[in-house]
């Protein structure tokens, strides 16, 4: 087929010796089936932000580090260079997150290199090689749903462990190889530790998935994961090997707010009279003492 200009300059570079066929455009990229060598790969070309219908919603993008003092300043004021350095942060993320992931146990494709917004890395098969479906275009048993769906929200955990959540899971967002279910498109991964929306955005996730498995395996609707997990993430008590029930109660309790009050109400009175007896012991000429 005809070589795309965004891959031009990697053919040219001998990244890529042959674009063999377009696998899919989305909201945010176009996917191409790609030769490197001797090895089969697919080449995310990401579009430029006026193009995509996904925008880089401030609310993903809340509390990602940059490590860069200029060019955090820069994208802060949201000048030219600063959108430009904003685009280029939203892109590296993708690269960034699989990196992290893999080495957290998650199952993603392997990243073999990213040049000018161009992500090149593992093309995940099927059990006959060829380019494996989505999830959703997949006909599952009870018995594969229950697998897949346990395996999915391992991985869920291992990545709230490794302080990223999804943001956008779905079975769209899932292909199923020969070992099972792999999560791919990440470059709207949301820090799970600095995001005041990543209990919302985890829930969502793992909500998407307990509806879709649920189709085939009712009584998977009943669960309650994305709430289990986040409640021991908060406590810092998730690990990878925590052993979840899939249940989880949530607090009924009411607080009593007169009680509350009169704490408080405490609390000042008990201030007031500490400020009284320094200003007295500031009178008397002797130097107030901290408590």
């Amino acid at each position: 087929m005809k070589i795309p200009k965004r891959l031009q300059p990697l053919v040219d570079d001998g990244m890529i010796d042959e674009v063999l066929v377009q696998l899919m455009s989305g909201k945010e990229a176009q996917v191409y089936v790609v030769r490197c060598g001797e090895e089969v790969r697919c080449a995310k070309v990401f579009k430029e932000a006026k193009q995509r219908s996904f925008k880089q919603a401030v609310q993903y993008q809340e509390g990602r580090k940059e490590r860069n003092s200029r060019r955090s300043r820069a994208m802060a004021k949201k000048n030219r260079y600063g959108q430009k350095e904003q685009e280029q942060a939203w892109l590296n993320a993708e690269v960034d997150a699989l990196y992290r992931l893999a080495s957290a146990g998650v199952r993603v494709p392997e990243p073999h290199g990213f040049v000018d917004g161009v992500l090149l890395m593992e093309m995940i098969s099927d059990a006959e090689g060829n380019v494996a479906p989505r999830l959703d275009e997949v006909t599952l048993t009870p018995e594969q749903a229950e697998t897949y769906y346990a395996k999915v929200i391992q991985d869920v955990v291992n990545m709230l462990c490794a302080g990223l959540i999804h943001g956008d899971l779905s079975e769209f967002n899932v292909l199923v190889d020969a070992s099972g279910p792999v999560i791919i498109d990440l470059p709207q991964a949301v820090d799970a530790a600095g995001n005041n929306s990543a209990a919302a955005m985890l829930y969502r996730d793992v909500d998407n998935m307990r509806n879709y498995f649920g189709q085939f395996a009712p009584e998977l609707l009943n669960t309650e994961y994305g709430r289990e997990m986040w409640a021991l993430y908060e406590t810092g008590e998730l690990h990878p090997d925590s052993k979840l029930t899939g249940h989880f109660d949530a607090d009924t309790h009411i607080a009593n707010v007169d009680e509350l009050m009169e704490v408080i109400d405490d609390a000042k009175e008990e201030e007031a009279e500490r400020q009284a007896r320094m200003r007295d012991d500031d009178d008397d000429g002797e130097i107030p003492q901290p408590y």
